[in-house]
Parts: C-alpha cells; sequence; structure tokens
C-alpha cells in the first residue's frame, strides 16, 4: 500500500490535485455542516444563538488545537521520514503524536470545564449572550477530546499519500451533523443544545472512522505500545513545527477575542451575528484554497526530504498559480452574490441590510490570500519552524489584531472591516517577498548544480 511514494514520482500538477481535491471535498462539506448548523440555529433559535455558536467555537478550537498542531508538526516529521525511506520513524513519530494527543486534549478540557465562565467571558460572551454560549458549551467539551483527535489523524492520513481516506474522516462528522441537526434542533425542540448534541455525537463517529483506517492495515504505519513511549527527540521534531500551528490557533483566538469584544463595543450583539454569518460564509467561499494548501504540504513536505529540489520549487509555483486564479472567482461571487449568500441564514431584516456590505469589504484582498497560506506552509513541510512561525503569524498576529484595534477609533465598527483586505494585502507582500528568497537561496543553487553533480557520476563510473 505505499501510497506515499507517489507524492515523490507522479507529475506535480496530477499529484497536486489527486492531494487537494479530496481535501477541498472534506472541507467543503465541513464548511457545509458549520453553515447548515447556522441556518438552523438562526432560524430556530434566533440572532442570539448565531451570536452564542460566534463566541463559543473559537473555544472549543483553542482547547482542540493541540491536535491540530501535533497533527501538522507530525505529518511534517513523517513526510519527511517516508520520503527519506525511514518508515520506523514515521511509524515512531505517529506513536508518540497519539499519546500526545489524548493526554493533552484531556487535559485542556479539565481546564475547559474549570474556566467555563471565564473563557466565554473571556472571548465576548456579554450580555445576553452570555446564558446561551454557556449551554453550548458545556456540552461541546464532552466532544472535544475526539475532535483533537481527528485533527491530528487527518494530518497524517494525508501524509501517508491517502488524500480520499482523509477526506472521508471530514465527511463523517459533518453528515452526521447535518442529518442529527433537524432531528435535535427542530423535532425534538432541543435548541442550542441539541445543535451542542449533534456535534459531539459527529466527532465521535469521525474519531471511530480514523481508528478503523489505523487498526485494520489501512495504513502504512504501525502502532505498538513500544511506540506509544514519548521519545524526547521525536516530541521536539513534533512540537518545533506544531508549536507553529499552535501559535497561529493562538493569534485566530486572541484574534476572536478582540474581534468580539470591539463588535460589541461599536456595535452590539447584532455585530457579532454579522461576522458569524461572515465567518461561516469565509469557511465555504475559500474550501478550494484550503484544500490546495492541504494537498501541498505532504508533497513539499515528501519531495524536500527526498532532496527533489526541482519538484519542490515546481510545486510551490503551480500550488500558488492554481489557488491564486480560484481565489479571483471566489472574489467575483462575493462581489455579485452578497445579499443572496446572506438570505440563506436569517430572515431578520437589520441582518439582511448590515451584512453584505461587510461581508464584501472582508473579501476585498482574498485573491492574495493563496501567497500567503502557501509561504507559510511550504516552510512547515520543509521543518523550518522559525520562518513558518513568522510569517504563519503576520496577518492575524503582526497586522489583523493591531488594525481592528485602531481603525474603528476613526471608523468606528466599518474600520473592523476595514482591517481584513488591509492585513491580506500586507501579510501576502511580506511572505512573497520571504518565499522569493528562500527558493533563490536555498532550492535555485541545488537545482542548477544537479546537472553538473550528475554528469561528474557519470564520468566517474
Amino acid at each position: 500500500m505505499k501510497q506515499s511514494s507517489e507524492l515523490g514520482t507522479k507529475p506535480i500538477g496530477e499529484i497536486l490535485v489527486k492531494m487537494a481535491v479530496p481535501a477541498s471535498i472534506g472541507i467543503l462539506v465541513m464548511s457545509i455542516y458549520f453553515i447548515v448548523d447556522t441556518i438552523f440555529v438562526g432560524r430556530f433559535v434566533g440572532t442570539l444563538g448565531i451570536a452564542a455558536i460566534t463566541v463559543v467555537m473559537p473555544i472549543s478550537f483553542l482547547i482542540s488545537s493541540i491536535g491540530m498542531a501535533i497533527g501538522v508538526g507530525g505529518a511534517s516529521v513523517i513526510s519527511r521520514a517516508l520520503g527519506a525511506g525511514d518508515r520506523e520513524k514515521a511509524s515512531l513519530s505517529f506513536g508518540n503524536m497519539a499519546s500526545l494527543t489524548i493526554l493533552l486534549s484531556i487535559l485542556l478540557v479539565f481546564a475547559g470545564s474549570f474556566f467555563e465562565d471565564a473563557f466565554i467571558q473571556l472571548f465576548g460572551g456579554k450580555g445576553d449572550i452570555l446564558a446561551p454560549a454557556k449551554s453550548y458549551f458545556t456540552i461541546l467539551l464532552f466532544g472535544v477530546p475526539c475532535l483533537a483527535w481527528i485533527m491530528m489523524a487527518n494530518n497524517v492520513i494525508r501524509a501517508e499519500g491517502q488524500p480520499r481516506m482523509a477526506m472521508l474522516a471530514m465527511l463523517v462528522p459533518a453528515v452526521a451533523n447535518i442529518l442529527l441537526d433537524p432531528i435535535f434542533i427542530v423535532y425534538f425542540d432541543w435548541g442550542l443544545e441539541g445543535a451542542a448534541w449533534a456535534t459531539v455525537i459527529s466527532y465521535y463517529l469521525s474519531a471511530i472512522y480514523t481508528l478503523w483506517y489505523f487498526f485494520t492495515g489501512k495504513s502504512e504505519l504501525h502502532i505498538s505500545w513500544q511506540r506509544l513511549i514519548l521519545r524526547l527527540t521525536i516530541v521536539k521534531d513534533i512540537f518545533s513545527i506544531g508549536f507553529v500551528t499552535l501559535a497561529r490557533q493562538g493569534s485566530i483566538s486572541l484574534l476572536t477575542i478582540v474581534l468580539n469584544h470591539s463588535l460589541f463595543q461599536y456595535g452590539d450583539e447584532l455585530a457579532i451575528a454579522i461576522f458569524g454569518i461572515i465567518n461561516r460564509i469565509s469557511m465555504f467561499a475559500n474550501f478550494p484554497v484550503l484544500g490546495i494548501t492541504q494537498g501541498f504540504l505532504p508533497i513539499a513536505g515528501y519531495n524536500y526530504g527526498a532532496q527533489k529540489w526541482d519538484r519542490v520549487k515546481q510545486i510551490i509555483r503551480t500550488a500558488i498559480k492554481s489557488g491564486t486564479g480560484i481565489a479571483l472567482l471566489i472574489f467575483v461571487c462575493i462581489l455579485t452574490l452578497a445579499t443572496p449568500m446572506v438570505s440563506v441564514f436569517t430572515t431578520d431584516p437589520e441582518l439582511l441590510r448590515r451584512t453584505p456590505p461587510a461581508l464584501i469589504l472582508v473579501f476585498l484582498a482574498t485573491p492574495l490570500i493563496t501567497t500567503q497560506l502557501i509561504g507559510s506552509a511550504y516552510f512547515q513541510a520543509i521543518g523550518k519552524a522559525i520562518p513558518a512561525l513568522l510569517l504563519t503569524m503576520t496577518k492575524q498576529g503582526f497586522f489583523l489584531i493591531p488594525l481592528v484595534l485602531i481603525l474603528p477609533l476613526w471608523f468606528g465598527l466599518d474600520g473592523i472591516w476595514y482591517s481584513f483586505p488591509i492585513a491580506d494585502v500586507l501579510a501576502a507582500s511580506i511572505t512573497y517577498w520571504y518565499l522569493r528568497r528562500e527558493i533563490r537561496k536555498h532550492l535555485d543553487p541545488h537545482i542548477e548544480t544537479e546537472p553538473l553533480a550528475k554528469t561528474v557520476t557519470e564520468n566517474v563510473l
């Protein structure tokens, strides 16, 4: 089943499509789940329900992001190990990833339960939002360890070159949630609590699916009790890159805190609901670009580990070009269909009036996002933690958070929406400059000397 070898042999365009399309479909269906969840909550619970899940979801993702961090960091180690032909290191890394995910996610759930009120209020659960947000969060905590496991396992499956199996790991919870939402929210009339239970059950089903994949011989990686014992060198490798993802999720969580407080200050509960709808549309609209980024990671890591420098450069170029073209189409769709998109979520006339202009402002620089995503992903894939961290932090940490704090002083609520395209432009510009510099400094010299080295070797032989 050595599917991973295809990452270093198949034509770049073909293997990118093979890796990116299933990832995109998985993200699309997950986005549809979030949208359907928001539609049911918006129509059968109300505006406060949308505001409550807007506050709570970032908290649950912050707690479970330890799984994402371990998954991305470990997948980078696994991809490079498989590229170098070291399958024992790949399997050992996976065993350590499993142990870390289970232990740390359970500890974080206990922390989330103990500091529940503080977390919700910190993330903007104020006024009338507090009670429904607390009700939703209490139930959601039961599913967080499974979500952490799913995030970790999905990255491992993609690193093995099994994009369809990784896609199914994302389809299972999404489809389950879409089916359970109308039953729990409408038929049983459980309201927001029904939405929470539907989400928790869907996480458990996906976790069961990934366990079935790993323990029925479908995976290249073999887990054993000995491989579950933590090794310091492996843990360091995982977290050197995984910390980048953790820092990014931390900056997103900090951004959420700043955003929700600013939205409440310069608007009201309605402003938080507006951003909740924009956020759901953003997750849906950007699914092809995110899929390309996820497909790019194992290909770049494998070929870098195999020292196939020309293929590394080729996958960077192909991913950026294709992602940018798709992002441009996304922007055109948002520009022309903003109002119909928003009307799917709500019948509230005030939300229908105020959300479309804000949506267009947030998406103004969408065609540039691929450069920033691929640039930071490249350094994660090849195991260079510091540039990966800095480039990952550019948009949310270095630009968006300060802009969200500063621009509303002059432009009020609109200043928050202006912050997004400005941050996108600045982050993409810096990433492009740094990535171009890295390619010229490290990849191009390797590519230029390969033919000469080959000639010398042939003459010697």
